[in-house]
């Protein structure tokens, strides 16, 4: 009797043991936050003719898990409809989405995977990841800054890309002679706590 009283509590404790382990051993989940559309741009800009210009997307979606003390589970997916790009002037907007460029026909969408996120400095981050446009995909890192307040996100930043890389200008427009290679990409996002 003694031994089938005593036993139950060995394996109720070393079930409770194991079950704390396994709860310590899992991060904490990063905190999911909603896209701002209304208050949030994500642009672009480069060089033409010796002339600088800029231009946005007018439709894309961001899933954002963040947490500046969990960045280990922290990832950011943004998925960006290329026909929705503008730049103001009609000549360029009408060429955008042929062929010769982001060629939607074929690609309609660029995606952004960042699974590795680090601090760089008070308020700063580096966001690293997979860039995939025109079914080319490269290592690419976005620069960011972060102001949190409360249940409120505020996030600006800068990364730069060579378009030739992912095959974007094609035939004349392949080199650098009417185009510049180098391509800002700019994000201004405003989001809210969900979770």
């Amino acid at each position: 009797m003694t031994i089938s009283t005593k036993l139950p509590v060995k394996i109720s404790a070393g079930v409770a043991l194991a079950a704390l382990l396994a709860t310590a051993a899992m991060p904490a989940s990063a905190a999911d936050w909603k896209l701002d559309p209304g208050k949030s741009t994500l642009g672009f800009s480069g060089v033409q003719a010796g002339a600088a210009f800029q231009g946005k997307f007018s439709n894309y979606n961001a899933v954002i898990a963040f947490d500046p003390d969990h960045l280990e589970t922290s990832h950011i997916s943004v998925t960006v409809d290329l026909a929705s790009a503008a730049t103001g002037d009609a000549q360029r907007d009408t060429a955008l989405p042929g062929q010769d460029w982001f060629d939607t026909g074929e690609f309609p969408q660029a995606k952004f995977d960042a699974d590795a996120i680090r601090q760089t400095g008070t308020g700063s981050y580096e966001a690293s990841g997979k860039l995939t446009l025109r079914g080319v995909a490269r290592p690419f890192v976005l620069p960011f800054t972060l102001d949190l307040d409360g249940g409120a996100a505020h996030a600006k930043g800068h990364g730069t890309l060579l378009r030739n890389d992912f095959g974007v200008g094609q035939g004349p427009w392949s080199s650098g002679q009417w185009v510049a290679l180098e391509v800002g990409v700019d994000v201004d996002i405003v989001a809210t706590r969900s979770n």
